[in-house]
């Protein structure tokens, strides 16, 4: 799938500065990547809706029990204000002793979605780019 056209956007119109943030979660067991990989979903449901967001992409590669977000804000207290959201908190109590979580951010002039998604897939250590199983 292409993760250009799985894009989910949000209010904010990404016309200016920004900020991305790259979240890569190994599950320690293989019986809770669906779980993660769902609760993720339940967020992106709501980010049409959240202050600040530019958009989202979500990821997975299920062999290697990884899933994770390629998030654009127009600030950096707008990550802070979704990272503090309460469903936000909730899913990363659930899940916090379930895996490793690492995660990247950078700056940019402006968004470019090709080239913001080359440099993620970089962070993230792929030959190419994850799956992605998110819907459109």
């Amino acid at each position: 799938m292409d993760p250009l056209r799985s894009w989910r956007p949000g209010l904010a119109g990404g016309r200016g500065p920004v900020l991305v943030s790259v979240t890569d979660f190994t599950c320690a067991h293989p019986s809770d990547l669906p779980k993660v990989y769902r609760a993720g979903l339940t967020l992106r449901r709501a980010w049409p809706d959240l202050q600040g967001a530019v958009g989202l992409w979500l990821w997975t590669k299920p062999l290697q029990l990884r899933s994770g977000s390629v998030s654009v804000w127009e600030s950096r207290e707008d990550l802070h204000r979704f990272v503090a959201w309460p469903p936000h908190v909730a899913i990363m109590r659930r899940f916090r002793d379930r895996g490793t979580v690492r995660a990247h951010t950078w700056t940019a002039d402006g968004f470019d979605p090709a080239e913001t998604w080359t440099r993620a897939a970089r962070l993230l250590g792929q030959a190419g780019e994850p799956s992605q199983t998110a819907p459109r």
